[in-house]
């Protein structure tokens, strides 16, 4: 077997994305075929066989990230198939498959009861390895192609694996909240196809649909087979001991998409309390809303309440009892590193400020109407942002970075803003690309996409790569005052105490009640000076202490 890895397209890439597989597992390929396209940040980049050969593996499916230099997909070639004696060479060689495609190799009985083994692709980001947070499927359970099956997280974001093609579980290789690793077998599973060719032993010489027809066959075109087909799943079921409800779907499963799981987790419930009214019995976002506006969730198990109730019990502490102990990783090892990272090799210094924000809050309770309108919740985050990049132009200090020798200055062309949220699966630092070019209504609208993207965990690398400089709104939890560690490798960060009403002197020197809020500022100290960051700190300041001033500075 040969592993084709990608080659270096040049321009300095270090990845691309697979946008399609010309070729699927099983077939034959001839030389200088088109085998795969991928898209680098550049164009779009055909990629052809080397050899006439067989595929063997697909190492990196549609839609995710290939790593130049790293194995792209697996091969044998025509002279090594011919020696194995595999199937490619009675494939070949057989007049009776002379004319049409080859199919992919589901000979016999035994062959067809090998299992498969799906391999963690590479996510990209250089990252190695990711924790397994939930699996949604069990041994033996049906599954069917784009289902849901794993939620991983990596350090940057959770990622959710989907099934290849249908078929049924056979193993699980990682248990929940292990590490698994880039490239190495996640599960296992026996597909559709191969599972028809098993029990269709009396027809030893008739072609046994591929995966791909498989895939691609209507419900309605072959009723006798889905029956078989069903009935073999549920025989494998038994016999594996997996006591499974009858279900709704066709695969022995309540259908249901991965957002409407996520929303029966969150409320404790389980799927099959909820009726589904879609196709199939497919349980609907509707459908759980209406089930818990009924009441439905209050018919709740008690055995479940006593699960829970155990479970507090257990994490309460006792005398003489042990501390818990788990492993720090995910976006909480990845947290921890950065900060070491930055807090060790960045000098910070620390600048505090007040700000009054009266006329900002009557502002935005003055455009809430408008952005509501729009489908937009205009918060105080857009204005911030706003304001910083209006104030970078005259400071663009602020948005520059040091190289690592810390022997040039780099000023960045964009102000890509980084805001802190404390999301299920920890810290996360998603960015607003180009705030200087975006309308405060696009600034707010990409504040709540990254916003539930971050608390859900499930922020897209790009989404976190690029930031130039960071805000933490530690005012949103309570908090007055901090002292924010800066998100290397930018060079300030802000962090944003809560507002509150307190008595100020005004021009007549009278006493009225203004909305103040505290911000603290860290700075990289090797780049920036106390001077630096009090001038773009006033800047920034003016904008929002007077909003209506940031309308003559609009393109």
């Amino acid at each position: 077997m040969t592993e084709f890895k990608l080659p270096d397209i040049g321009e300095g890439i270090v990845e691309c994305e697979v946008m399609e597989w010309k070729v699927a597992e099983g077939d034959t390929i001839a030389e200088d075929q088109p085998v795969v396209e991928v898209m680098t940040d550049k164009a779009l980049v055909e990629i052809t066989a080397p050899e006439a050969g067989r595929i063997t593996r697909l190492h990196v499916a549609k839609g995710d990230m290939a790593r130049v230099h790293a194995a792209l997909f697996a091969y044998d070639a025509e002279d090594e198939a011919a020696e194995a004696g595999t199937p490619t060479t009675t494939a070949m060689h057989s007049a009776d498959t002379a004319a049409t495609p080859r199919q992919p190799e589901r000979a016999d009985a035994g062959e067809a009861r090998r299992r498969v083994d799906f391999i963690l692709p590479d996510i990209g980001e250089g990252i190695v390895e990711c924790e397994v947070v939930q699996w949604h499927v069990a041994v033996g359970d049906a599954i069917a192609e784009d289902q849901s099956l794993v939620d991983v997280m990596t350090d940057k974001a959770m990622v959710e694996i989907t099934a290849p093609e249908d078929g049924v579980v056979s193993e699980l290789y990682v248990a929940k909240g292990e590490m698994a690793k880039v490239h190495a077998p996640l599960f296992a599973y026996r597909a559709d196809a191969e599972l028809e060719d098993a029990d269709a032993s009396g027809a030893a010489g008739e072609r046994q649909p591929s995966t791909d027809d498989a895939a691609t066959k209507a419900p309605t075109e072959a009723p006798a087979s889905a029956s078989a087909q069903a009935a073999a799943t549920a025989s494998d079921n038994v016999g594996k001991g997996v006591g499974k409800g009858a279900g709704k779907g066709a695969y022995g499963r309540i259908p249901a998409s991965p957002a409407v799981r996520r929303l029966i987790r969150e409320h404790d419930l389980r799927l099959e309390q909820v009726p589904g009214s879609g196709p199939q019995g497919r349980v609907l976002k509707e459908d759980v809303r209406a089930f818990i506006e009924s009441d439905g969730a209050s018919q709740r198990p008690a055995t479940g309440a006593a699960e829970v109730g155990t479970a507090s019990q257990a994490r309460m502490a006792t005398p003489g009892q042990e501390a818990r102990v788990e492993p720090l990783k995910g976006v909480r090892a990845a947290m921890a590193r950065q900060m070491v990272a930055s807090a060790s090799t960045i000098p910070h210094f620390q600048y505090g400020e007040e700000l009054d924000v009266t006329e900002l809050l009557a502002l935005r309770e003055r455009l809430k109407p408008e952005a509501q309108a729009r489908e937009v919740r205009l918060t105080l985050m857009p204005f911030f942002m706003k304001a910083m990049a209006l104030a970078i132009r005259d400071n663009p200090l602020l948005n520059a970075r040091l190289n690592a020798e810390a022997s040039e200055i780099h000023y960045l062309p964009s102000c890509n803003i980084g805001m802190a949220v404390d999301g299920r699966a920890g810290l996360m630092v998603p960015n607003v690309k180009s705030v200087e070019s975006l309308s405060l209504l696009g600034v707010a609208a990409e504040v709540a996409r990254l916003t539930d993207a971050a608390r859900q965990g499930r922020v897209a690398p790009e989404d976190l790569k690029g930031g130039t400089i960071s805000i933490s709104n530690i005012g949103a939890l309570g908090g007055t005052y901090a002292a924010p560690i800066i998100n290397a490798p930018e060079v300030a960060i802000v962090a944003i105490g809560k507002t509150q009403w307190l008595p100020r002197f005004d021009s007549d020197d009278r006493v009225v009640k203004r909305a103040i809020m505290t911000v603290t500022w860290a700075g990289d100290h090797r780049l920036l000076d106390g001077g630096a960051i009090a001038r773009f700190c006033n800047a920034w300041k003016g904008y929002l202490e007077a909003p209506e001033s940031m309308l003559l500075h609009l393109s």
